[in-house]
């Protein structure tokens, strides 16, 4: 249209009663046009098929996803793509080009994780020309692909090693894994380090050797994991939210439990329950708990400890471990842990995980140097004592607490777990 531009203007200046062939020039080229679009593929005929990973690690590189179109009569010589996301995920390069060959292309793109939780590929779109090249045909498909983006699962499993390898000794099967349960197995000759009083003394006696019991692990123990998602887990402690330090915590804790023979399951509340999972065992537990962990997402709301932990409480069929990852920040939120807390224990095992507040601790044990420091020093001592009272409650509730670091708040919690196997009391 342009290029007859400049004919139709000298056409104007030396001949203005051919001015219609100005006008002729304009219909030959939507003429063409549309023929163009007329010969071009049509929009109804491509077909849309999106190859995605299972899951992306929200640590982990970027993974290839891959768009594959096919037309089912005429096809283009070449066909551009795109693909939308939602805010979990980030599409590299924006728009992809490819070749078609025979009836099919495909367009390749990178997916890379922005924050965990659950990704979404909502809208992909092909864009081609037809055999002159004067017009675009755009075709566009709701997909809705789900790819979750799963906490650090490769760091949970590598603390795991560590845990497991700590307590073993050379040359011999972790003691841990013997001497644990309650139902006996065998007697065999007492070695340094094997507890005391599994000593029979009867039978040592007899054999003129000190002989020791040994015991089958204790299994099949039921385990829920409680997140609470509510906006105080949203608040960042060594550079990352709460609730993904606590959601790593929960995942070492589901690997080490389920590899303990032990059923476990995870929930997650805040204002009302938002998961309640049922507790598995066995080998495809775990990717089940990574998929229900990519879908704890954060809340603004306020933490409802009493809907929350009845609801949860209430979906276990029998006695159970319940550990609830959460925290608190006034007095207020504090009496209703322990409201809920005091309904709970009568009938579980409650172990409440929270992280030590660092913040508050520094401001107490700063050095005062203007009256400000001082105030600042006074508020954080008053809300450490309140939390402090609050977890002595619990704790004559009958629940166990663990509070810790971030750095050291798996480790931290695992062994709490352990120790509670050892002595019997799941």
């Amino acid at each position: 249209m342009a290029a007859g531009a400049p004919i139709a203007l000298l056409t104007a200046l030396g001949a203005p009663q051919l001015w219609t062939v100005a006008l002729a020039w304009i219909a030959v080229v939507v003429i063409l046009a549309a023929l163009d679009a007329w010969m071009a593929p049509a929009i109804r005929s491509v077909a849309f098929a999106l190859e995605t990973p299972d899951n992306l690690s929200a640590v982990g590189g970027a993974e290839k996803a891959v768009l594959g179109l096919t037309f089912a009569r005429r096809a283009p010589r070449k066909v551009e793509g795109a693909i939308a996301a939602n805010a979990k995920l980030a599409a590299t390069p924006a728009r992809a080009a490819a070749p078609v060959h025979g009836q099919d292309a495909r367009l390749a793109f990178s997916l890379e994780p922005v924050r965990r939780g659950e990704g979404r590929i909502e809208t992909a779109w092909a864009r081609w020309s037809g055999p002159l090249g004067l017009m675009h045909l755009q075709a566009k498909e709701a997909l809705s692909r789900v790819v979750p983006v799963i906490p650090n699962v490769r760091a949970a499993r590598e603390d795991a090693v560590r845990l497991f390898a700590r307590d073993a000794s050379f040359g011999q099967k972790t003691q841990r894994d013997l001497g644990d349960g309650t139902e006996f197995n065998a007697l065999r000759e007492h070695q340094a380090g094997m507890d005391l009083r599994h000593i029979d003394w009867k039978q040592s006696a007899r054999h003129g050797m000190l002989l020791s019991k040994e015991f089958d692990t204790d299994r099949n123990h039921p385990i829920m994991l409680v997140l609470d998602s509510g906006r105080l887990m949203g608040e960042p402690v060594g550079g990352a939210p709460k609730l993904d330090r606590a959601l790593n915590a929960a995942l070492l804790f589901a690997y080490i439990g389920l590899r303990m023979g032990d059923r476990v399951g995870l929930s997650a509340f805040d204002s009302h329950p938002r998961m309640i999972g049922r507790t598995a065992t066995g080998s495809g537990a775990f990717p089940v708990i990574q998929r229900l962990a990519a879908q704890v997402d954060y809340s603004d709301h306020e933490t409802n400890f009493v809907l929350g932990l009845s609801a949860v409480t209430g979906a276990l069929d029998r006695r159970a471990l319940v550990v609830v990852f959460t925290d608190f920040a006034d007095t207020t939120s504090a009496q209703l842990l322990l409201e809920s807390a005091t309904r709970a224990a009568k009938r579980h095992l409650l172990l409440f995980a929270l992280f030590a507040d660092e913040e508050l601790e520094s401001l107490a044990r700063q050095d005062p140097l203007t009256p400000a420091d001082v105030t600042r020093a006074v508020v954080a001592d008053t809300l450490l004592r309140e939390r402090e009272l609050t977890i002595a409650k619990l704790r004559r509730l009958g629940a166990e607490v663990v509070e810790a670091p971030y750095d050291r708040f798996g480790p931290a919690l695992v062994d709490r777990y352990l120790a509670l196997k050892r002595r019997n009391q799941l």
